[in-house]
């Protein structure tokens, strides 16, 4: 089913995880049935409200990419998400042996995916950038995902929440380290083309 168990992680996340534990789908079922899907949220809105609201500094008048600039950026972005979402699945199974779980790549994923939930729900706030309220909404969605992760971990991997806490901890940290090289990649496709084209 398409889309199955997006609201049910936000609402009531220890039941919904061990839906998700009990009826694990293939690796790229789940990118293709919830992440693919979710990951158009983001890229849509911050593509709408880049090219059609824009965003104000100060007194100053709005600020708007040109629609090929955005296309083009949403795009990347759009990759980036699938992409980030199966490498962090690929870590979380790589690296769980090191807590004694016994992982698959499809539990690896179902983490990624699902604890990313909140933050693809969130992209519908770029529809109207306002700085400030988007850097708080961003913050709120990132703290609902630590929790989806710390609560998600133990149950899916099948190890005690002293282990699930370390392993989480851990896996934010890898997070932390992926979203730098994903800023160091967004230079790279500046540098070749990709830059923000304003409107003049």
């Amino acid at each position: 089913m398409i889309l199955e168990h997006t609201f049910g992680i936000v609402t009531r996340p220890k039941d919904e995880w061990k839906d998700i534990h009990d009826n694990l789908k293939s690796p790229f079922g789940m990118l293709f049935s919830h992440t693919s899907i979710l990951a158009l949220i983001p890229a849509i809105c911050w593509y709408i409200g880049t090219t059609q609201t824009g965003w104000t500094v100060g007194d100053g008048d709005p600020v708007r990419l040109t629609t090929d600039s955005a296309l083009t950026i949403s795009i990347l972005f759009y990759l980036a998400m699938l992409f980030g979402v199966l490498g962090l699945g690929a870590v979380i199974d790589w690296m769980a042996q090191t807590y004694g779980a016994e992982s698959t790549l499809s539990k690896g994923i179902a983490v990624a995916t699902y604890t990313a939930t909140p933050l693809f729900l969130a992209g519908v706030f770029g529809l109207y950038p306002i700085v400030w309220l988007d850097l708080i909404l961003g913050l709120a969605a990132a703290s609902a995902s630590a929790y989806l992760l710390v609560t998600g971990v133990p149950i899916i991997m099948d190890i005690p929440k002293a282990q699930g806490l370390v392993f989480s901890a851990a896996l934010m940290a890898v997070g932390l380290v992926g979203i730098v090289g994903m800023m160091v990649v967004t230079i790279i496709l500046w540098d070749m083309g990709a830059a923000p084209v304003f409107v003049s």
